[in-house]
């Protein structure tokens, strides 16, 4: 789940090891700022986070991109009931904010995927995203029916169309360029109700391991629709080359579990 609308060139790129904890979000738009935030407080006041094991070159990435300083953070957990959590934030010099999010269910356990996504331009945020998006059956389960119906019914004034490849997303789905402060709230209050529900839900879950073959048939189908976005694979590769854009694709961003990447397509 990422949208974004840029033309980006670049000769040279390096991957620094992730040594430190860089801290771009207090650099980008208040909205990225307070949902980075709100993603990690939710996760730690819910979940029982361990560190998961990212590539130590693709914790910290910097490069030059027509002339500006690029950087990529990623942070990553991981919990029993999720094989992995993913947050990505990206700053390209002083015009363009990125906040990128998914949470991937261990395959044993029935969960939707939930992500989010924030693209900010000079100041004012073009694109936000969140949706909690069914795995199994292509529908939510019962619960999350029930729970996210129950939400009170917002209003935006520019809702965004989705891509063609849209069709792996929720009833719930939410895409619109909030407008002014008071809608950025309103996203921003959203997306805290989904993240509690979805982890809420999560710790409420038993592991059902004879569904965990059409669970991750479900996250494939998920992942091989979001390799189709080709506004961000236009980017990396003109960013990175055609190599490092498949490689952080399939191994950071929209990644299979182990033993599994091989039967389906970027």
């Amino acid at each position: 789940m990422r949208f974004i609308c840029v033309r980006l060139h670049s000769r040279r790129v390096k991957t620094v090891s992730l040594t430190s904890t860089p801290c771009l979000r207090s650099e980008q738009h208040v909205l990225i700022r307070q949902l980075a935030d709100c993603i990690e407080q939710v996760w730690q006041d819910n979940l029982d986070l361990s560190p998961y094991p990212l590539p130590s070159d693709l914790g910290y990435v910097e490069g030059r991109l027509e002339g500006e300083k690029l950087r990529i953070e990623n942070r990553c957990y991981q919990t029993p009931q999720f094989r992995k959590l993913h947050l990505e934030l990206a700053k390209v010099g002083n015009n363009l904010d990125i906040l990128h999010c998914v949470m991937f269910p261990n395959p044993t356990y029935d969960l939707p995927m939930f992500g989010t996504d924030l693209v900010g331009a000079r100041g004012q945020i073009s694109a936000a995203i969140a949706d909690l998006s069914p795995v199994r059956d292509r529908a939510l389960p019962a619960s999350y029916l029930q729970n996210l119906g129950a939400l009170p019914t917002v209003e935006f004034s520019h809702p965004r169309e989705l891509p063609p490849w849209g069709n792996i997303f929720s009833q719930f789905c939410l895409f619109v360029r909030p407008d002014g402060e008071s809608e950025e709230a309103r996203f921003l209050s959203r997306v805290a109700a989904y993240l509690k529900i979805h982890c809420q839900q999560a710790t409420q879950t038993l592991p059902t391991p004879d569904r965990a073959g059409d669970i991750l048939a479900g996250q494939r189908h998920y992942c091989t629709n979001q390799r189709k976005n080709d506004k961000t694979r236009r980017v990396l590769e003109k960013a990175f080359g055609k190599d490092w854009a498949d490689y952080y694709m399939t191994t950071v961003l929209f990644d299979l579990p182990p033993g599994n990447e091989s039967t389906s397509t970027g």
